[in-house]
Formats: structure tokens, C-alpha cells, sequence
């Protein structure tokens, strides 16, 4: 049965790249043959192309610094806060009671309306992006945590009662690796979050950043430089997705055997 569920995975696996691969071969020819106008779509290998270019400019990686280093905080703060307090909301059963409807909607506010407040409160630069993109991936990590630990099977904990498991011992054996799954999903979540909230921030009003570039590059009709730029972003969010994934399937694997 085993050997079944790692041929299915295989197989989806490769539908998944035969997928990616034939859509991108696709845009590749309706590009090449003029059926997508270069003014709205160039192909992907000019995308590449253009993205070597760009990272080999004089002007980019201070760019790219700003970006990846606010991203990066942002990423370990709301990963690192959302696991604690979705811990703490699942072991205090009144503060979940209360704070779950503001949970529920959270996501329904517009995040950017406080980018002008948050300016005020930080000042202009990096402060403001972190603070908003940490905000924005947080509460997908505390709903993940919560989740994971919800859905701990009765059974384990039974199994670390009867083998007289401290508490500390319990979280530690049992119930982080049994939520594990939920976890690396707030995990890709939150990164994914923070990217948006980072660049879309860079977007409105920073002077610097991957979003503002893509932003000016877009202005001034540069589709080259753009295209590599947004690229450049999937590329990363994808490997990081990728690795997650991975180490997944890893835990997966030890937990079978």
C-alpha cells in the first residue's frame, strides 16, 4: 500500500511538471510567433535572459538587499510569533474563545489601509514593509499551529500517558511531530505572505526594493526588466516552497517506516 501511495505521488508529481512545462512552452511559442504581443508578454526565455542581465547590473543589489533582508525578518518573526501564540491560544482555552472571531476576519481588513499609520508611528525605510508583511503572515502560522495541535490523533496522547511522559516530553515526541504537516504549511504560508506584504509595501511608497523597481519598470513600459524581476520572485518563493516540501516528505517517509 505504501508502494502504491509513492507511485501515485510520483505520478502527480510528474503531471504537475508536465503541466508547468507545457504551459510555458506554450507562452514561449504564442510569443515567438507574434500571437502575444511583446508590449504585453515576452516569451520566458527572454524572461531568463533579462534576468541575468539584471542581476549582473551595478544597480540591482542594493535592491535585492532591502527586499530579501526585510522579507527574511519578517518571514522569522511571523513564524516565530505565529507558532507561539497559536501555542499558547491552544493550550488557553478562554483566550481562544476569545480571539477566534477576530481570527475569522482577520484577513477580510485591508492590510495596506495602516501603511500611512504605520509610516507615521516607524518613519520612512525598512520598518514599516517588516512591520506590515509581519502582520500579513503571522496569523496564517497561528491558525496552522492551532490547527496541527487540534487534529493530534487521541491515540498518542493516550500512548504518553501510558508510558508516564512529562508534559515537556509530550509537546517534544508526540504532539510537534504529529502536527508537523500543519506546521510547514504555515511555514510556506508565511513566507509566501511575507513576500506580498514586502513587495506590494515597496509598490506604494518606498523609493527602493524589488517591488519598486518592478513598479517603475512597469511605468516606463521596461517589460524586460520587469518580467525578470517577478520571475526572479517566483523563483525564489518556489525553491523555498520546494525545500519545504521536501523535508516533508522526508518526515513523511520516517513516519512510515
Amino acid at each position: 500500500m505504501k508502494v502504491g501511495k509513492a507511485k501515485a505521488d510520483n505520478r502527480a508529481t510528474w503531471i504537475r511538471v508536465a503541466v508547468l512545462a507545457s504551459a510555458v512552452g506554450a507562452l514561449e511559442i504564442a510569443c515567438r510567433v507574434g500571437w502575444v504581443p511583446a508590449t504585453m508578454v515576452i516569451a520566458p526565455s527572454a524572461m531568463v535572459k533579462a534576468l541575468i542581465e539584471t542581476l549582473q547590473s551595478d544597480d540591482i543589489g542594493a535592491h535585492l538587499q532591502q527586499t530579501l533582508s526585510a522579507v527574511a525578518i519578517a518571514m522569522g518573526l511571523s513564524i516565530v510569533g505565529g507558532f507561539l501564540i497559536g501555542f499558547v491560544l491552544h493550550w488557553v482555552p478562554f483566550l481562544r474563545r476569545a480571539f477566534n472571531p477576530f481570527l475569522a476576519a482577520y484577513y477580510a481588513i485591508p492590510h495596506f489601509a495602516f501603511y500611512p499609520l504605520l509610516i507615521v508611528i516607524f518613519g520612512l525605510g525598512p520598518a514599516p514593509l517588516i512591520v506590515l508583511a509581519t502582520l500579513f503572515a503571522m496569523v496564517a502560522m497561528i491558525v496552522a499551529t492551532m490547527a496541527g495541535l487540534d487534529r493530534v490523533p487521541r491515540v498518542l496522547l493516550k500512548t504518553a500517558r501510558m508510558h508516564r511522559l512529562s508534559l515537556l516530553e509530550e509537546i517534544w515526541r508526540i504532539r510537534l511531530p504529529a502536527a508537523a504537516p500543519h506546521l510547514l504549511s504555515g511555514v510556506k504560508l508565511a513566507v509566501a505572505y511575507s513576500f506580498i506584504g514586502v513587495i506590494a509595501g515597496e509598490f506604494i511608497l518606498s523609493t527602493s526594493g524589488i517591488g519598486h523597481e518592478i513598479a517603475y519598470a512597469y511605468d516606463n513600459f521596461d517589460n524586460p526588466r520587469m518580467y525578470a524581476l517577478i520571475l526572479f520572485v517566483l523563483a525564489i518563493v518556489t525553491c523555498f516552497n520546494m525545500a519545504v516540501y521536501a523535508y516533508e516528505r522526508r518526515l513523511a517517509r520516517r513516519r512510515g517506516a
